[in-house]
């Protein structure tokens, strides 16, 4: 969501969901993604489960300098980079799948 974007001054919230062969720095690499989109972490869990990473994270979009799609792509490509499932959704989007 781009400054433009903004809702008012509200808080808008997304879940990013990460996936992989653990290694030393994904969390890092993700964490210095999100602070170049100017996107707060707001919490972080996660796990790992005989090799394999698994994180959820709550982000505030609120204040990104990029459209919510353009931070999704650059999300992805790194993924690709790192040979990881990263995945950004919108939280009510997030909350309506797991609700049903």
């Amino acid at each position: 969501m781009a400054k433009n974007e903004r809702q008012w001054g509200k808080q808008m919230n997304a879940i990013i969901t990460v996936v992989g062969k653990d290694r030393v720095g994904i969390i890092a690499a993700i964490c210095v993604k999100l602070a170049e989109y100017q996107i707060n972490v707001l919490d972080i869990s996660q796990t790992i489960l005989q090799g394999s990473f698994t994180m959820v994270m709550a982000v505030d979009i609120s204040g990104a300098s990029l459209p919510f799609a353009q931070v999704s792509e650059g999300l992805q490509e790194l993924g690709k980079e790192m040979e990881l499932s990263i995945h950004i959704q919108r939280e009510e989007i997030f909350d309506a799948m797991h609700n049903i």
